[in-house]
Protein backbone atom coordinates (compact mmCIF):
# COMPACT_ATOMS: atom_id res chain seq x y z
CA UNK A 1 0.00 0.00 0.00
CA UNK A 2 1.13 3.71 -0.91
CA UNK A 3 1.87 5.80 2.43
CA UNK A 4 1.00 9.28 2.82
CA UNK A 5 4.89 10.15 2.79
CA UNK A 6 4.78 8.64 -0.72
CA UNK A 7 2.37 10.39 -1.98
CA UNK A 8 1.56 13.84 -0.49
CA UNK A 9 4.38 15.26 -2.34
CA UNK A 10 6.42 13.54 -5.39
CA UNK A 11 8.06 15.04 -8.64
CA UNK A 12 8.51 12.22 -9.90
CA UNK A 13 5.82 9.73 -12.26
CA UNK A 14 3.28 7.95 -9.52
CA UNK A 15 4.31 4.16 -8.92
CA UNK A 16 0.53 3.54 -10.07
CA UNK A 17 0.84 5.32 -13.45
CA UNK A 18 -0.51 8.55 -12.51
CA UNK A 19 0.46 11.73 -13.75
CA UNK A 20 3.54 13.27 -11.88
CA UNK A 21 3.09 16.20 -9.76
CA UNK A 22 3.96 19.83 -10.78
CA UNK A 23 7.26 20.54 -10.39
CA UNK A 24 8.44 23.75 -7.47
CA UNK A 25 8.65 26.15 -10.62
CA UNK A 26 5.09 24.99 -11.98
CA UNK A 27 3.38 25.17 -8.52
CA UNK A 28 4.47 28.52 -7.72
CA UNK A 29 3.81 29.53 -10.69
CA UNK A 30 0.11 28.97 -11.41
CA UNK A 31 -0.41 30.32 -7.58
CA UNK A 32 1.63 33.13 -7.95
CA UNK A 33 0.11 33.72 -11.74
CA UNK A 34 3.21 34.17 -13.34
CA UNK A 35 5.17 37.57 -13.72
CA UNK A 36 1.87 38.62 -15.55
CA UNK A 37 -0.02 37.91 -12.71
CA UNK A 38 2.21 39.24 -10.45
CA UNK A 39 2.19 42.46 -12.34
CA UNK A 40 -1.48 43.02 -13.13
CA UNK A 41 -2.73 41.89 -9.77
CA UNK A 42 0.08 45.34 -8.40
CA UNK A 43 -1.20 47.58 -10.82
CA UNK A 44 -4.41 48.94 -9.32
CA UNK A 45 -2.93 49.92 -5.99
CA UNK A 46 -0.19 51.43 -7.77
CA UNK A 47 -2.34 53.29 -9.56
CA UNK A 48 -4.22 53.97 -6.59
CA UNK A 49 -1.22 55.22 -4.64
CA UNK A 50 -0.29 57.44 -7.34
CA UNK A 51 -2.96 58.78 -8.10
CA UNK A 52 -4.20 59.35 -4.43
CA UNK A 53 -0.61 61.31 -3.98
CA UNK A 54 -1.29 63.60 -7.31
CA UNK A 55 -4.64 64.45 -6.98
CA UNK A 56 -7.68 63.76 -4.58
CA UNK A 57 -9.75 59.92 -3.29
CA UNK A 58 -11.98 59.69 -5.49
CA UNK A 59 -10.15 60.22 -8.73
CA UNK A 60 -7.84 57.67 -7.31
CA UNK A 61 -10.28 55.29 -6.75
CA UNK A 62 -12.10 55.44 -9.33
CA UNK A 63 -8.64 54.91 -11.71
CA UNK A 64 -7.62 51.88 -9.34
CA UNK A 65 -10.80 50.67 -9.95
CA UNK A 66 -11.26 50.97 -13.66
CA UNK A 67 -7.86 50.20 -14.43
CA UNK A 68 -8.61 46.32 -12.44
CA UNK A 69 -11.70 46.04 -14.92
CA UNK A 70 -9.79 46.70 -17.62
CA UNK A 71 -7.22 43.97 -16.76
CA UNK A 72 -9.80 41.46 -16.01
CA UNK A 73 -11.63 42.38 -19.53
CA UNK A 74 -8.39 42.16 -21.36
CA UNK A 75 -7.90 38.55 -19.85
CA UNK A 76 -11.45 37.33 -20.59
CA UNK A 77 -11.15 38.69 -24.04
CA UNK A 78 -7.79 36.87 -24.76
CA UNK A 79 -9.29 33.49 -23.21
CA UNK A 80 -6.69 33.50 -20.61
CA UNK A 81 -7.18 32.43 -17.19
CA UNK A 82 -8.83 35.04 -15.04
CA UNK A 83 -8.67 33.76 -11.17
CA UNK A 84 -5.77 36.32 -10.23
CA UNK A 85 -7.46 39.46 -11.80
CA UNK A 86 -10.97 38.38 -10.91
CA UNK A 87 -9.49 38.29 -7.27
CA UNK A 88 -7.46 41.23 -7.81
CA UNK A 89 -10.68 43.28 -8.69
CA UNK A 90 -12.78 41.91 -5.94
CA UNK A 91 -10.12 42.74 -3.28
CA UNK A 92 -9.83 46.23 -4.78
CA UNK A 93 -13.37 47.35 -5.59
CA UNK A 94 -14.57 46.21 -1.65
CA UNK A 95 -11.29 48.84 -0.11
CA UNK A 96 -12.20 51.52 -2.72
CA UNK A 97 -16.03 51.22 -1.74
CA UNK A 98 -15.65 51.70 1.41
CA UNK A 99 -12.99 54.17 0.90
CA UNK A 100 -15.83 55.70 -1.50
CA UNK A 101 -18.32 55.98 1.32
CA UNK A 102 -15.80 57.58 4.48
CA UNK A 103 -14.02 59.33 2.79
CA UNK A 104 -10.53 58.46 4.20
CA UNK A 105 -7.94 56.95 1.79
CA UNK A 106 -6.52 54.53 4.29
CA UNK A 107 -9.61 52.55 4.58
CA UNK A 108 -8.61 51.45 0.57
CA UNK A 109 -6.49 49.09 2.61
CA UNK A 110 -8.99 48.10 5.33
CA UNK A 111 -10.36 44.93 3.86
CA UNK A 112 -6.85 43.88 3.01
CA UNK A 113 -5.75 44.07 6.73
CA UNK A 114 -8.98 42.95 8.16
CA UNK A 115 -8.25 39.56 6.03
CA UNK A 116 -4.94 39.22 6.98
CA UNK A 117 -5.66 39.33 10.61
CA UNK A 118 -8.37 36.60 10.06
CA UNK A 119 -6.09 34.38 7.83
CA UNK A 120 -2.91 34.54 10.40
CA UNK A 121 -5.22 33.57 13.33
CA UNK A 122 -6.86 30.88 11.68
CA UNK A 123 -3.73 29.35 10.43
CA UNK A 124 -2.51 29.28 14.09
CA UNK A 125 -5.28 28.42 15.31
CA UNK A 126 -5.05 24.88 12.45
CA UNK A 127 -1.74 23.77 14.02
CA UNK A 128 -2.70 24.07 17.60
CA UNK A 129 -5.58 21.63 16.72
CA UNK A 130 -3.15 19.36 14.53
CA UNK A 131 -5.36 20.37 11.36
CA UNK A 132 -2.94 22.45 9.95
CA UNK A 133 -4.41 24.55 7.39
CA UNK A 134 -0.96 24.44 5.05
CA UNK A 135 -1.61 20.61 4.84
CA UNK A 136 -5.09 20.79 3.51
CA UNK A 137 -4.22 23.60 1.47
CA UNK A 138 -1.08 21.17 -0.31
CA UNK A 139 -3.79 18.42 -0.38
CA UNK A 140 -5.92 20.72 -2.42
CA UNK A 141 -3.66 22.23 -4.71
CA UNK A 142 -0.32 19.92 -5.51
CA UNK A 143 -1.60 16.57 -4.47
CA UNK A 144 -4.90 16.05 -6.28
CA UNK A 145 -6.82 15.66 -3.63
CA UNK A 146 -4.88 13.40 -1.40
CA UNK A 147 -4.58 13.53 2.03
CA UNK A 148 -2.80 10.24 2.79
CA UNK A 149 -0.41 13.29 4.75
CA UNK A 150 -2.93 12.59 7.61
CA UNK A 151 -1.12 9.19 8.16
CA UNK A 152 2.50 10.46 8.47
CA UNK A 153 2.99 11.60 12.06
CA UNK A 154 6.53 12.68 10.51
CA UNK A 155 4.40 15.32 7.54
CA UNK A 156 2.02 16.11 9.97
CA UNK A 157 4.74 17.96 12.56
CA UNK A 158 6.10 19.05 9.18
CA UNK A 159 3.13 20.42 8.00
CA UNK A 160 2.28 22.00 11.27
CA UNK A 161 5.54 23.71 11.90
CA UNK A 162 5.14 25.23 8.32
CA UNK A 163 1.55 26.70 9.41
CA UNK A 164 2.81 28.47 12.06
CA UNK A 165 5.58 29.80 9.72
CA UNK A 166 3.32 31.07 7.67
CA UNK A 167 0.71 32.35 10.42
CA UNK A 168 3.56 33.95 12.14
CA UNK A 169 5.06 36.03 9.06
CA UNK A 170 1.01 36.77 8.20
CA UNK A 171 0.51 38.42 11.17
CA UNK A 172 3.50 40.36 10.99
CA UNK A 173 3.18 41.70 7.69
CA UNK A 174 -0.35 42.80 8.66
CA UNK A 175 0.63 44.06 11.74
CA UNK A 176 3.02 46.80 10.25
CA UNK A 177 0.78 47.67 7.90
CA UNK A 178 -2.41 47.95 10.48
CA UNK A 179 0.16 49.86 12.55
CA UNK A 180 0.77 52.18 9.85
CA UNK A 181 -3.36 52.51 9.00
CA UNK A 182 -3.66 53.44 12.18
CA UNK A 183 -0.68 55.91 12.20
CA UNK A 184 -2.74 57.43 9.43
CA UNK A 185 0.56 56.67 7.43
CA UNK A 186 -1.44 56.74 3.91
CA UNK A 187 1.25 57.24 1.42
CA UNK A 188 3.69 54.63 3.23
CA UNK A 189 0.77 51.72 3.57
CA UNK A 190 0.29 52.13 -0.32
CA UNK A 191 3.65 51.34 -0.21
CA UNK A 192 4.17 48.44 2.52
CA UNK A 193 0.72 46.82 0.90
CA UNK A 194 2.90 46.42 -2.52
CA UNK A 195 6.36 45.24 -0.41
CA UNK A 196 4.68 42.97 1.97
CA UNK A 197 2.27 41.70 -1.10
CA UNK A 198 3.86 39.18 -2.93
CA UNK A 199 7.69 38.72 -2.38
CA UNK A 200 6.70 37.31 1.08
CA UNK A 201 3.70 35.25 -0.38
CA UNK A 202 6.62 33.66 -3.00
CA UNK A 203 9.26 32.92 -0.11
CA UNK A 204 6.69 31.51 2.11
CA UNK A 205 5.58 29.26 -1.03
CA UNK A 206 9.14 28.50 -1.97
CA UNK A 207 10.06 27.39 1.43
CA UNK A 208 6.74 25.05 2.07
CA UNK A 209 7.71 23.25 -1.23
CA UNK A 210 11.61 22.54 -0.67
CA UNK A 211 10.57 21.59 2.97
CA UNK A 212 7.88 18.67 2.57
CA UNK A 213 9.86 17.24 -1.00
CA UNK A 214 12.99 17.61 1.13
CA UNK A 215 11.23 15.51 3.84
CA UNK A 216 9.30 13.15 1.99
CA UNK A 217 12.52 11.81 0.18
CA UNK A 218 15.10 12.00 3.15
CA UNK A 219 13.26 8.64 5.09
CA UNK A 220 11.70 5.63 4.37
CA UNK A 221 7.79 5.48 4.51
CA UNK A 222 6.67 5.19 7.53
CA UNK A 223 3.96 2.23 8.41
CA UNK A 224 0.64 2.93 9.11
CA UNK A 225 -0.40 0.48 12.36
CA UNK A 226 -3.11 -1.95 10.78
CA UNK A 227 -2.36 -1.32 7.13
Amino acid sequence: MTTGQDRAAQPEIDPQGEEPLPTIAEQMADQLGGWRGLVESSIPVVVFVLANIIGELRPAVIASVSVAVLIAGVRLAQRRPIRHAVNGLFGVGIGAAIAWRTGDERDFYLPGILYGIGYGVALLISAVIRQPLVGWIWSVLVAKGRSEWRDDPKLVRTFTQLTVLWGVVWLAKVGVQAGLYLAHQDTALGVARLVLGYPPYALLLLITVWTVRRVTREAPPTPVPGT
